[in-house]
C-alpha cells in the first residue's frame, strides 16, 4: 500500500458538537457559577441597555423621510427626467416656474408648476396600469392639481411634442384655482 493513510476525523471535544462529551449540563452550570461568582449572566447583560421608548434618536417623520427621498431622487435622475428638466427649468415656458421632485402631501411629484397647479410626470414601464398611480392622481386632483404623464420613451424621442403639450396645458384658460389649499401638515392628509 503506497501513499499516506487517511485517519478518521476526531470526535468533537467536550462541550462541542452534538451534545456528547464528558461534561453534563449541571457540571457546566456549576463551573460557570464558580467562575462568575454567581449565576451565569445573560449574554445581553454585557451590552448597555437600549434606550427606553421615546429616548435615543427618534425615528424620522414621514415629512423628513419624503424630503430625504426627494433629495435622493434629484441627485440621481433618469435620462428622461434629465431631458424633461432641461426643457422645464429656468422659466423656459412663458416664465412659468417649475420645481422638481417636490413633496405634495404624502407624495413626491416629478415636476410641478405651482402657479398653474400642473404636475408633469416622467413614467417608465412600472407605471403601466398602476393602481397606486390612480389613487395618487385622484388625491392630487382633489387638491386642485392636474397631472400630465409622459412615457420615458416619448420624452427621449419626441421632446418637441412634449414641450408643445406642456405649453398648451400652461396656457389653458380653463384653469380654476382649487377651493381648498394644501394641508400645512401631513396629519391633514388621508
Amino acid at each position: 500500500m503506497s501513499g499516506p493513510m487517511r485517519r478518521p476525523n476526531p470526535s468533537p471535544l467536550a462541550g462541542e458538537g452534538w451534545g456528547e462529551g464528558s461534561h453534563c449540563a449541571a457540571d457546566v452550570k456549576a463551573s460557570a457559577e464558580s467562575l462568575y461568582g454567581g449565576p451565569t449572566p445573560h449574554p445581553a447583560a454585557a451590552r448597555p441597555p437600549s434606550p427606553a421608548r421615546g429616548e435615543g434618536e427618534p425615528a424620522p417623520t414621514l415629512r423628513e423621510a419624503l424630503k430625504a427621498r426627494a433629495r435622493t431622487m434629484r441627485k440621481a435622475p433618469t435620462e428622461a427626467e434629465k431631458k424633461l428638466w432641461y426643457l422645464l427649468r429656468d422659466r423656459r415656458f412663458s416664465e412659468f416656474k417649475f420645481r422638481r421632485q417636490l413633496q405634495i402631501g404624502r407624495y413626491i411629484a416629478d415636476f410641478v408648476c405651482l402657479e398653474r397647479r400642473l404636475i408633469v410626470e416622467a413614467d417608465g414601464g412600472q407605471h403601466a396600469e398602476s393602481s397606486y398611480d390612480a389613487e395618487r392622481d385622484a388625491w392630487l386632483a382633489a387638491q386642485g392639481f392636474r397631472v400630465r404623464r409622459f412615457w420615458n420613451a416619448d420624452i427621449l424621442q419626441r421632446s418637441h411634442e412634449i414641450a408643445d403639450t406642456i405649453l398648451a396645458d400652461l396656457s389653458d384658460t380653463m384653469i380654476q384655482r382649487p377651493l381648498r389649499t394644501l394641508p400645512t401638515t401631513l396629519d391633514d392628509t388621508p
